[in-house]
């Protein structure tokens, strides 16, 4: 019986379900104005800092930048003004040309407390939308 209840429990694990899995970390985002406003899940156990950097899609090569925030266990927004260019330093907001609209990218880390990476996740969205 026991063989039994470990061979079902590996089972439940190897198949990602049940209350052995792991979730995966993900992130969805919306815009307020320049600075956006994050919903994460599944973010890593041990996570003690989020590093954001975002990308414009339509021209990867200028650089918007981003920085690193604390992270508290159980966060699960991330509010609009905590990524601006006041709070990190190394943002610039989206910029497309009068009349275009871009489509910018984040990627947001979970770090651990010596800067190792937990995990890793992506988002896009226009702007303006």
């Amino acid at each position: 019986m026991k063989k039994l209840i470990l061979i079902a429990a590996m089972g439940l694990a190897a198949s990602g379900t049940g209350a052995l899995a792991q979730s995966k970390f993900g992130a969805n985002m919306r815009w307020c104005g320049s600075s956006p406003e994050f919903k994460l899940s599944g973010v890593p156990k041990g996570t003690a800092k989020l590093e954001f950097n975002m990308v414009d899609l339509n021209v990867p090569g200028y650089r918007h930048g981003g920085g690193t925030m604390p992270y508290q266990a159980g966060q699960n927004t991330i509010d609009c003004s905590a990524v601006s260019a006041a709070a990190l330093g190394g943002y610039n907001g989206p910029s497309p040309p009068p009349g275009q609209v871009h489509t910018y990218q984040w990627t947001i880390k979970a770090l651990d407390a010596s800067g190792g990476v937990l995990g890793q996740a992506v988002t896009q969205r226009k702007f303006p939308e």
